[in-house]
Formats: structure tokens, C-alpha cells, sequence
């Protein structure tokens, strides 16, 4: 059985997910499959995501890949997490990972609407469901605001955690957006605001990206994504696979089946690689990076400890949201915050020598300058308790 220690995974990591010398290039399209998709959830990070991988891109470069070209779409698919995905991508992460989460998000609305007082929400449902994807189509971009201004039905409250202190009242219209999202009728479009902004105009998806809205066989977009993630994540084993599709343990064996994986020895015990992928990643040349808040690699696996060390408990929140990190050769070794300065304040928790640190110094500096007037804060998560130190608060 073919064997990885822990160094061959960080060189791996480091030439794959292009942070290594001479990996980069000007393709953000490519940038985002080098790690399958880049999370969406914060914007603020897809863009520094993506930039870190990547040479000489600017903000209107992303900006056109999303809104312009619309070569890279935003999806919710994997653990019911927003994604910038490659549009040739979405249909396959949309029929392997997000019809789960659009099952789930139909019964909770369901249950929901039901403890509304709708009567046979079941039936109910898809009719106003339609209704919206009408009112969307019609007006060709639209905003929850839109829909609740065109049939009362989308005016409907509905009330989320109720019982607890996170009790709150919404409109369904912003769940049926969740809903339709998952199932790939609708999808995110063009910002209200800027670059950061977490408010966006909807779109129907085959208006907005008729490439990502082709519907593929659920088994084959399942065999498909395991071999994507293992050609950049592994070799790896069964439970992180698991854990970043949120697929069952079965779902999760019959696509590495179908992906023809193989067995091979870690340090952390059995993983899983392709076939044609078991031979040692040539030596790597040093390389640093700075990486925002739920990078698609900080967030990758679920067994971290060959990357992240026992730094854990400063990095990432209590629901298991990283925060931004530092890394060297494959390694997290410390953490940032972007300050309301506009500069960036780095914490090293170990020594990665001077020539490194100054390096990281280096690129600290040109990325609060690309980052310009916004300030990157924590959304879709919260601060981590480096950043809170380093905040001050």
C-alpha cells in the first residue's frame, strides 16, 4: 500500500492549491478549481481567496469573472455553504452535494409553514415557490424585497429558532431563495453594494449562466466530486470527504467507488487517492501566505492536525469557522486581522525564521493596499479569538 507522510500532503498542498512558487497565474477561473470552488459566504473572502492564488488581478478582475463574464457562479452546495464555483462546475456540484441541502431546506420549510398555519404546506409550497421564480424571471434581477412587493403569499412570516435567544421573524421569501438557490433555479447575481457586500440581486440560473443550469445524473455528479476534491485534497480519508460534502458514510463509499479510488497509508491512518495519482510531489521551493477567513484550504479536511498543529482553539470559532491564517510551507503558523486602519496585524505562533517572516510582512503590506478603502469584518461567522485580540476587543 502506497505511503504519505505528512510532508508529502504539504507539498502537495502547497503546489496544488497554487501557493507555491511558480503556480500562479492570472486565471481566477483556475484559481478557484485549484481548490475545487472558493467559499462564497464572506465575499470579502472569495476575493482574497482568490488573488492569493493567482498574478496581477484586481478587484474588477473577480468582479468580472462573477458579474461580467460570469465564468465563475456562486452556488450553495456542500454543507449548505455558498461557493464561487467554475460555471462548467456548478451543474456538478448542484447534483452532488446540493440536492441534499435542498431536500433538508424544503422539510424545514415545510415544518416551518406548518407551524405558520399553512394549511397542506406541502402543496402549498410549490405554488408560490413558482411565483417567485416568475417574479424573478420577469424583472430579470430581483431582491427579497421585490418578491414580498409582488404577491402576498411572499410576504408569508415565518419564524426561525423559535423557543431559543436567536428567535427572529422572516419573510419566506428569503427561505425560498435559500430553497430555489440549492436547487439551481435561482442564483446569487451582482452585489447591492460593494465587493464585501452580503446583499445580492437574484437571477433565475439559466438566464444568468445557462452553462452552469444543465442538469446532470445525481450518481456520476457524485463520482465526479469525489475524484475533483481527491485530484486537489487528497489523498485523504473517508471522514473528510464526508465532512466537507456532508454526504452520508454510504453516499460517501459509493462515490469514492465510482471515482475508482484506492486505498493508500497516512500518518493519521487510511486515506483514499486516485489510482493515477500516487506518485511523491518533487521538492517545493519555500513560500508564505497570508489567507482570509474560511479559506477553501484552512476549510478543506476535517482532520487538521497535519497543517494546523494545536493551534485550533485561537484560529477558528465555536462553530468551526476558520479564521484568517498564516502559512508557511504547508503549515498554519499564526493568524491576522484586518484592523480598522486598514493595515493588517499578524500574530506567529511559531518561529518560521526572518527571511520567511519578512516575506509575510511583505505581502501583509501589498494586501491591505489591494484591499483599498473596505474593511474585511467577519461575516457568516464569528471574529475568532486571535482576531478579537488583535481587534482590541
Amino acid at each position: 500500500m502506497r505511503r504519505f507522510d505528512d510532508e508529502e500532503r504539504r507539498r502537495r498542498l502547497g503546489v496544488r492549491h497554487r501557493l507555491a512558487p511558480g503556480t500562479r497565474d492570472g486565471d481566477v477561473v483556475a484559481a478557484a478549481a485549484s481548490v475545487v470552488a472558493l467559499h462564497g459566504t464572506d465575499p470579502g473572502s472569495t476575493f482574497v481567496s482568490a488573488w492569493v492564488r493567482s498574478t496581477g488581478l484586481a478587484v474588477a478582475d473577480v468582479e468580472r469573472a462573477l458579474y461580467d463574464d460570469r465564468s465563475l457562479v456562486r452556488v450553495m452546495a456542500m454543507r449548505r455553504t455558498v461557493f464561487a464555483a467554475p460555471a462548467d462546475d456548478v451543474p456538478m456540484l448542484l447534483a452532488g452535494a446540493a440536492d441534499d441541502v435542498a431536500r433538508e431546506e424544503r422539510r424545514k420549510l415545510v415544518a416551518l409553514l406548518a407551524e405558520g398555519g399553512i394549511d397542506d404546506p406541502v402543496r402549498w409550497l410549490p405554488e408560490v415557490e413558482q411565483i417567485a421564480v416568475d417574479v424573478v424571471h420577469g424583472l430579470g434581477e430581483a431582491t427579497p424585497a421585490d418578491l414580498v412587493a409582488a404577491d402576498p403569499r411572499l410576504a408569508t412570516a415565518v419564524v426561525i429558532a423559535a423557543g431559543t435567544r436567536h428567535e427572529t421573524t422572516v419573510r419566506i421569501a428569503s427561505r425560498l431563495l435559500t430553497l430555489l438557490a440549492a436547487e439551481g433555479r435561482v442564483v446569487r447575481g451582482r452585489p447591492k453594494g460593494s465587493w464585501t457586500s452580503t446583499q445580492f440581486r437574484w437571477s433565475t440560473l439559466a438566464e444568468w449562466s445557462p452553462q452552469a443550469a444543465v442538469a446532470v445524473d445525481p450518481l456520476e455528479a457524485e463520482a465526479a466530486l469525489a475524484r475533483r476534491w481527491l485530484a486537489r485534497f487528497g489523498p485523504a480519508p473517508e471522514a473528510d470527504l464526508t465532512w466537507w460534502t456532508k454526504w452520508t458514510k454510504t453516499r460517501t463509499r459509493r462515490a469514492l467507488a465510482a471515482a475508482g479510488a484506492v486505498e493508500v497509508e497516512a500518518c493519521d491512518g487510511t486515506g483514499w487517492a486516485l489510482p493515477g495519482d500516487l506518485e511523491p510531489t518533487p521538492t517545493v521551493e519555500p513560500w508564505v501566505a497570508l489567507l482570509p477567513a474560511l479559506d477553501p484550504t484552512t476549510m478543506g479536511w476535517k482532520q487538521r492536525d497535519w497543517y494546523l498543529g494545536d493551534h485550533a482553539a485561537r484560529l477558528f470559532d465555536t462553530t468551526g469557522n476558520a479564521g484568517p491564517t498564516l502559512w508557511c510551507d504547508g503549515r498554519v503558523v499564526g493568524g491576522w486581522a484586518h484592523l480598522p486602519s486598514g493595515e493588517i496585524a499578524m500574530r506567529l505562533f511559531d518561529d518560521i525564521g526572518t527571511e520567511a517572516t519578512a516575506v509575510l510582512e511583505q505581502q501583509a503590506a501589498a494586501l491591505s493596499q489591494q484591499i483599498g478603502d473596505v474593511r474585511l469584518t467577519a461575516r457568516g461567522r464569528r471574529p475568532c479569538p486571535l482576531e478579537v485580540e488583535l481587534l482590541g476587543r
